[in-house]
């Protein structure tokens, strides 16, 4: 096998860590999403409040999803290059 090139095993890690990324985050973006929709729906969704707990619910759940997607591929890329 060529140094310096990724062995089959390490694709399928690197694939599997990707996805397992991109799940949790889309379930901890909509678990953010949740938590101000529930107040969104008892105040109304259609009023300034509503609609405001609605942004913001979205903004939160983006950047939550994209924080969780980083985190997860950085914390594998640590630890592929510590060998583990």
């Amino acid at each position: 096998m060529d140094m310096g090139r990724e062995s089959r095993w390490e694709k399928d890690a690197m694939t599997v860590e990707i996805m397992f990324a991109l799940v949790t985050a889309a379930f901890l973006g909509a678990l953010v999403f949740g938590v101000f929709l529930v107040p969104a729906l008892l105040v109304g969704e259609s009023g300034p409040v509503g609609k405001g707990l609605l942004v913001v619910g979205a903004v939160l759940a983006g950047f939550a999803a994209v924080w969780r997607v980083v985190r997860v591929l950085r914390r594998f890329d640590a630890l592929r290059r510590q060998g583990r």
